[in-house]
């Protein structure tokens, strides 16, 4: 894929890990040495302590207040980054102190969950990987727009993500996306018995709505439910954010940057790789949609500009602050990217602040749909 990047953005990337040294002086962290001690070339670099709970319970996992997705990193956003160079930001990510990583069977198919499986290998005793199941794959191919959650299919795929994982049990366990041909209530009981069995902590749904929550959740309970969610897209808040709230259900945001697009490093003429990249299908990043959307990110950046943050850190400390149970997961492929993230848990946004955001991206209208009609059709919302 090729970008053009914004001035900011591209100062990040030139600055790479010691960027935070103009961004906050107050990292939340573990302790460091003081700056004028550190020896010759060492960064002082971002670390996470703070941390959250998605469940509630038994069902309960304590994760870093932010996440990692690792999807992009050899799925969907354009040409494989080296294999080598993305387990190392991976395991830089772990030993910063994240502790929850996002992956699935279908990425690929099944090569991101080998991945991260090599990754974090060396950190099973302090990381919890979650994964998820839903979607037809025939060997290593994925049949396009096809769901399957038959309880049988949920068994295998949770055998063979153990092995590719490397894990002795999955900490979360998501169904991908709801099928309409088995009952939620059957898919809830084939985890609960694979929970049961100790090859599965814990359970999850992705994209769906109130009800199917509360019928999965009857049976075996949720300890997250997953769904696309940030400035530019809140359906959940309505009816979803309730029910979770009253059973004791965290909450994941995927793409919690609009897939980059809130950082401001994409514009107009940004380029997306057609083989590998589902950018290039998404009605919001048509040339059209994009020069339209841009200025929502104009409001984020003037919004942190004055604050010395990024507009993508804005977008990720405007989710952390709606709910002490959300818990976003980025995902990137470069360094400088992640320790951006990181030093987004700095920024405290007061409640007058989370308003002042929200009424002025209200106020513009955002152009394109989420995802084509063909995908539109698999989300509850």
């Amino acid at each position: 894929m090729s970008e053009q990047l914004s001035p900011g953005r591209r100062g990040i990337l030139r600055a790479g890990a010691s960027w935070g040294a103009l961004a906050c002086t107050s990292v939340t962290a573990a302790p460091r040495k003081n700056q004028a001690t550190m020896p010759e070339g060492e960064m002082d670099l971002p670390v996470i302590t703070q941390g959250r709970t998605l469940g509630t319970g038994a069902a309960g996992m304590k994760v870093s207040a932010l996440g990692f997705g690792v999807m992009g990193m050899n799925y969907n956003r354009g040409p494989h980054p080296d294999r080598k160079a993305m387990i190392a930001l991976l395991r830089q990510a772990a030993e910063r102190g994240v502790t929850l990583f996002d992956t699935a069977q279908v990425y690929g198919p099944l090569i991101n969950e080998e991945l991260a499986g090599e990754a974090l290998e060396p950190f099973r005793h302090r990381v919890n990987v979650t994964t998820k199941f839903g979607h037809r794959i025939v060997g290593t191919k994925y049949i396009e727009g096809e769901l399957d959650s038959h309880p049988a299919t949920i068994r295998r795929t949770a055998e063979e993500s153990l092995k590719r994982l490397r894990v002795e049990a999955i900490d979360l366990f998501y169904q991908h996306r709801a099928d309409p041909s088995i009952p939620i209530e059957e898919v809830a009981g084939a985890v609960k018995d694979l929970i049961r069995q100790g090859k599965v902590k814990r359970f999850g749904l992705c994209e769906v709505g109130a009800q199917t929550i509360r019928r999965a959740h009857s049976v075996q309970a949720v300890s997250a439910v997953q769904s696309e969610y940030h400035l530019m897209w809140r359906t959940q808040e309505a009816e979803v954010f309730p029910v979770l709230e009253e059973l004791g259900i965290g909450f994941v945001p995927y793409s919690p940057i609009n897939r980059g697009f809130l950082g401001g490093a994409i514009n107009e003429y940004t380029k997306f790789d057609t083989g590998n990249d589902n950018r290039a299908t998404l009605p919001r990043f048509t040339r059209e949609a994009i020069r339209a959307n841009l200025a929502i990110v104009e409001v984020l950046s003037s919004f942190g500009r004055t604050r010395g943050y990024t507009s993508a850190q804005v977008a990720l400390a405007w989710l952390m602050a709606k709910a002490a149970w959300i818990v976003p997961i980025p995902g990137t492929t470069k360094l400088a990217h992640l320790d951006e993230n990181l030093r987004s848990i700095n920024l405290k946004l007061a409640p007058d602040e989370v308003h002042e955001l929200e009424s002025a991206v209200s106020a513009i209208r955002i152009v394109g749909d989420r995802y084509p009609a063909s995908q539109q059709q698999q989300v509850q919302g």
